[in-house]
């Protein structure tokens, strides 16, 4: 088995953040690095969708006569090894989300958003790491970390970046790897959220990713679900009265997606390249959205 775990460890994520207007991802992944490893990712991602989901009925149309809603994301990540068992990990997107009819958001009176959105930083830490006779492994992490809106961009509305909401996740990840550099990971984590202004529902964030690496690549296929524990349905009374588009924080935001990443290091194993396709499947309240990304990665050994 060829070991290239030194610059994989932080890349099963690629860098790809396809960040919801109203949701977030998981940010860290199953991998340890090694005591003073560093990793720097930058990547530009497009999304686009021009249907969504009104409560759980997907919809042939975007509200307000949008047309195709579209985002372009830069964003950066950069994971360090604290300790051999203990890692730190920091994601901050740029995102500018605009429509194609020029209709304006009945909130913030414009037809294109941008600013900087959220920043995330998160601990890992090495609860379990048990290697059997086989040459499989398998180890157990605990995760916890915060999300604090940095950008001070408008919280309601249509096109809105984000929901402004802190939110403090906690969780456990978990992953088993062959012999052969195939591996499974899951992962689940629980999402506390609080907006001054807002009721933004807290949520549950599950994903199961399969993946396989050799010295020359890496990749992965992953499902990342969203279970918003309460709040509002776009289109009923309730909505209506809370006050429509200006309070779609409010909403329950559930969601299903699809992601393929792949990773290839293109100079002595510290430089590589970086590419992924992301689609939602299914959702409430949620956009049905696709897309893909680009971005450079740097390794330190």
């Amino acid at each position: 088995m060829i070991n290239i775990t030194h610059f994989l460890k932080v890349i099963g994520l690629l860098c790809v953040f396809f960040c919801s207007t109203i949701s977030a991802q998981t940010v860290v992944n199953g991998f340890f690095p090694a005591k003073n490893d560093f990793t720097f990712a930058s990547s530009y991602s497009y999304k686009s969708y021009d249907n969504f989901f009104r409560g759980d009925v997907q919809t042939i149309a975007n509200p307000a006569n949008m047309g195709e809603i579209s985002s372009d994301i830069v964003s950066i990540y950069a994971e360090y090894g604290v300790m051999d068992w203990l890692s730190a990990t920091m994601t901050l997107p740029y995102i500018s989300t605009k429509n194609s009819t020029g209709a304006l958001d009945p909130v913030s009176q414009t037809d294109e958003v941008s600013g900087i959105q959220d920043l995330s930083l998160f601990l890992k830490g090495k609860v379990i790491s048990k290697s059997f006779s086989n040459s499989s492994k398998i180890e157990l992490g605990g995760i916890a970390g915060a999300s604090v809106p940095v950008g001070g961009y408008e919280e309601a509305g249509i096109l809105s970046i984000g929901n402004g909401a802190l939110a403090i996740d906690g969780g456990a990840v978990i992953q088993l790897t062959s012999p052969s550099n195939l591996f499974v990971e899951l992962q689940a984590l629980y999402s506390y959220r609080n907006n001054a202004d807002f009721e933004v529902p807290n949520a549950a964030l599950f994903s199961a990713k399969l993946g396989y690496y050799t010295r020359w690549f890496y990749a992965h296929v992953k499902i990342g679900v969203q279970n918003s524990l309460d709040g509002l349905d776009i289109g009923t009374p309730e909505f209506a009265a809370a006050g429509g588009a200006a309070a779609l924080p409010e909403t329950e935001v559930d969601y299903t997606n699809f992601n393929f990443d792949l990773y290839v290091p293109v100079y002595k194993q510290n430089f590589g390249i970086s590419a992924g396709y992301n689609a939602n499947m299914t959702g409430r309240n949620y956009d049905r959205t696709s897309g893909y990304s680009v971005g450079l990665v740097y390794k330190t050994n």
